[in-house]
């Protein structure tokens, strides 16, 4: 009896630690996962622009090329907040106020582009681009005030012990 309560105080340790393991591993496979899928679309994205631009449509090659970059950027951003996570044990907001940032930036250039290839461009359809260009405007001012007012938080300051003077 007294073998299997001490199994038994030392299973949940055991458990514990595995499944801090596991989740160690699903960072680092999802970090990975998020590299190669920006390098994939990186190479991607400039065989695209240079079959366009030699098909004649540059501007057309050109805005899709940005847009896929500004995707690569999130994922690498993505990426470098899971090396920070792993290295840290911290979980940081800044880098998600980034990213919300640069995909609000990402879709006012979509949208432009495609408006501009419109045949033709009725005031709902011009009235709609301007409602989601307007809110991704309004999104990113709010996410630039959230990234100031990060900034500037005083410091996280850690606890001495009591009685010992720094």
């Amino acid at each position: 009896m007294s073998d299997r309560l001490d199994i038994m105080k030392h299973l949940p340790c055991r458990i514990v630690n595995w499944m801090e393991w596991l989740d160690r591993w699903g960072y680092v496979t999802a970090g990975l996962s998020l590299l190669i899928l920006g390098m994939l679309i990186f190479v991607q994205s400039w065989y695209n622009f240079v079959l366009g631009a030699m098909s004649g449509g540059l501007l057309v090659a050109g805005l899709r090329l940005l847009n896929d970059l500004l995707l690569v950027i999130i994922l690498l951003e993505l990426y470098r907040t899971v090396i920070r996570f792993l290295q840290t044990g911290i979980l940081a907001l800044e880098p998600y106020l980034a990213v919300g940032i640069i995909a609000c930036t990402r879709r006012i250039l979509t949208a432009s582009a495609e408006l501009s290839h419109q045949p033709e461009v009725t005031a709902d359809l011009f009235n709609r681009y301007l409602w989601d260009v307007g809110m991704n405007v309004v999104v990113i001012m709010v996410l630039v005030i959230a990234v100031y007012l990060v900034r500037q938080r005083p410091a996280h300051q850690t606890a001495t012990p009591a009685g010992v003077r720094s």
